[in-house]
């Protein structure tokens, strides 16, 4: 554990409450300031736009500016953004409010360039293990981040969760004082004379695209069924609030806790084992569907759901630091972060229509074609890599 490894981790928990709390409450605040109902998620949905559209414009300020600035000026950026969401709910204004939320999300994308800032600092075959401690912080962010909401949501006086917002403009602004600290350790673009591969000779690798593969779907396999969870659960199953949070709460646990040795097994056994295994730990979640839908199967799926993420989410950025040179680091992170978050989007997007119109039941196996994809994009990588 370095100097800046440290640093990413404390401030990995501080950054990564944005999150948490725009899943608490952007849904809650938009039902009420929204013109219309159906638009009450539409912050939420902006705010995960905004991470996509934002992993483009994090790597290529850090590349003209550094790590050190860049995660300044995003601290400094999501304190701002945040006091702009209270303003606008002060104002009852739900554009205003939806703005905030694009340029949280846009924060949040600098937020997860702390996994490859990670890689960065340690030797080669410690990746893994640094990319877990970094994930590790997030089962503090999910506890800190909307406890801080809830316990500071009367802060102003009739006006309810402003002071949530003013919360997280307060966490989210110490990481740009621990960043002080931190030094740069990778070269500028200005200071590289070739810019590397394309985009297309650098997708073109079995490795590479092995990585993509897994983090991205991997990603919108979670992400479908974690925000399908709550309108099954609570909506047509007809399950308390306090039960459904719940389920979800194991399930943010889950997603984190395996950090603890996820790295310590990509080292043992490889990342594509790993990544198997977090294809298998899926495929229980999709048999569970196939069972009464109780609080208990829920609760089961939803922690196997989030087991199966951290593997796949862990191996495969780990393996995207072994396919691409010093020279083109940012270029790859770039296009690996924006494909990733722009399947997350849609699968966020898509998740309550595809609820509504179908099940949880044909949810699950809509989910086993992007299973069969990841295992066999790492299947073509290793069978190539053995030739």
């Amino acid at each position: 554990m370095n100097k800046n490894l440290l640093l990413l981790a404390i401030s990995q928990i501080f950054s990564f409450t944005a999150a948490p709390v725009t899943v608490f409450l952007s849904g809650i605040i938009g039902s009420q300031i929204s013109p219309l109902k159906s638009l009450s998620t539409l912050p939420m949905s902006i705010s995960v736009v905004g991470i996509a559209i934002g992993a483009i414009i994090a790597t290529k300020a850090m590349s003209l500016i550094g790590r050190k600035a860049g995660f300044i000026a995003a601290s400094i950026g999501n304190f701002l953004a945040s006091l702009l969401a209270a303003y606008s709910i002060m104002d009852q204004n739900f554009i205003l409010f939806c703005f905030a939320n694009f340029f949280i999300g846009v924060g949040m994308a600098f937020t997860h360039q702390y996994r490859f800032a990670a890689a960065e600092s340690v030797e080669i075959n410690k990746v893994p293990k640094a990319i877990s401690i970094i994930l590790l912080g997030g089962i503090v962010s999910a506890f800190l981040g909307p406890s801080m909401a809830n316990y500071g949501k009367d802060i102003v006086t009739d006006q309810l969760y402003v002071g949530s917002y003013l919360s997280l403009a307060i966490l989210t602004i110490i990481p740009a004082i621990l960043f002080l600290f931190y030094e740069n350790t990778s070269k500028l673009e200005s200071n590289i004379k070739s810019s590397g591969r394309s985009f297309l000779e650098l997708i073109s690798q079995p490795r590479f695209l092995q990585a993509l593969i897994a983090s991205a779907f991997g990603y919108a396999i979670m992400t479908l069924l974690m925000t399908a969870t709550p309108l099954s659960m609570h909506v047509m199953e007809k399950m308390s609030l306090s039960k459904t949070g719940l389920v979800i709460q194991f399930h943010v646990v889950a997603m984190f806790l395996p950090s603890l040795i996820t790295g310590n097994l990509i080292k043992k056994f490889g990342h594509s084992n790993i990544m198997y295994a977090g294809v298998f730990l899926y495929s229980i979640t999709v048999v569970a569907s196939f069972f009464d839908q109780t609080f208990f199967n829920y609760l089961f799926s939803l922690v196997f759901l989030g087991f199966g993420w951290n593997f796949l989410f862990i191996s495969g950025t780990s393996l995207l630091a072994l396919t691409y040179k010093e020279e083109e680091k940012f270029k790859a992170q770039g296009l690996n972060d924006f494909i990733v978050f722009s399947v997350h989007a849609l699968g966020s997007l898509s998740a309550g229509i595809l609820i509504v119109l179908t099940s949880w039941k044909i949810m699950n196996l809509i989910c086993i074609p992007l299973m069969i994809l990841i295992v066999a994009t790492t299947l073509r990588a290793e069978l190539l890599s053995k030739k």
